[in-house]
């Protein structure tokens, strides 16, 4: 059982549905009804509770305690550290396959934070595989919720106030994860914010590609990565301090499809089928 945004949550209900366990999946108020329903259709026990993200992965931990049930969670605290760890090791077999398939490795990586799971596996797979020529690795928060800016900041976790809610759901975390730390803290390069407006323009641009690149259907926070890229190359100062130039190679992840389709269309007047078609044609 782990609680969710919506992402972690459904690969753990497909995950208890491959192998014949029961999974029960705590939500808090902001998740939207069909992200819910996205994970339920895998059997899952659904646990609505209020308040946000933290509150509801608070709920599950005393559940699980009072119950004896097992916690797979994506962010970790004291005394709960080797499931987290664990699901982060899954996420680098998404920087394996990339690297089989490119040509020469990159020079900087741009990629999305929430607690900061995917973004450390990312950043220290790269760090241990390609040592020296690791590439400058960049961490991206949502202004309204960065808790690992602010972390960075502050030299040691720290806690971020609630605020008005973000688009990007799927990041919306006021705390981080204390593994993921310990590896961003050793190997992250550079933190920084991206705004409302950066994000929907990302999922914009993803859906409406130029010329002969492919069309992607990317949530309100997949494209986050390359909304802070493109924040970045846009300053002069920025760029220099990260050393891009024409020879940069950037590697960026793409962490959500349309989880809520209905969402996806209100924002960008187009469903992800009518995405999906325009990329095939």
């Amino acid at each position: 059982m782990p609680a969710t945004d919506g992402n972690h949550g459904r690969s753990v209900a497909h995950g208890a549905e491959l192998v014949g366990a029961r999974a029960a999946i705590f939500v808090h108020a902001g998740v939207s009804d069909e992200r819910v329903a996205a994970i339920a259709r895998f059997g899952a026990e659904m646990i609505r509770v209020a308040g946000s993200y933290d509150d509801s992965v608070k709920g599950a931990a005393r559940v699980a305690n009072e119950r004896n049930w097992t916690i797979v969670s994506d962010t970790s605290w004291p005394g709960y550290e080797r499931i987290p760890g664990l699901v982060m090791q899954g996420y680098t077999a998404l920087v394996r396959e990339a690297l089989r398939q490119m040509p020469a490795p990159p020079t900087h990586v741009f990629i999305q934070s929430g607690v900061g799971g995917i973004a450390a596996a990312v950043a220290g797979h790269l760090a241990i595989v390609l040592g020296e020529r690791r590439p400058v690795f960049t961490v991206v928060d949502p202004a309204r919720v960065a808790c690992l800016f602010e972390t960075a900041r502050a030299g040691h976790p720290v806690t971020v106030p609630h605020g008005e809610p973000t688009v990007m759901a799927m990041l919306e975390c006021h705390e981080p994860s204390l593994v993921a730390w310990r590896i961003l803290s050793r190997v992250a390069d550079a933190f920084m914010t991206v705004d409302e407006e950066d994000a929907v323009a990302v999922m914009r641009r993803l859906a409406n590609p130029i010329g002969t690149d492919p069309a992607v259907v990317a949530g309100e926070s997949g494209g986050v990565g390359l909304a802070g890229f493109l924040k970045a190359v846009a300053d002069r100062e920025v760029k220099a301090a990260l050393s891009m130039g024409p020879e940069s190679r950037i590697f960026l992840v793409n962490t959500e499809g349309a989880t809520d389709p209905g969402k996806y269309q209100e924002i960008l007047g187009l469903s992800p089928e009518d995405v999906v078609s325009r990329g095939a044609a």
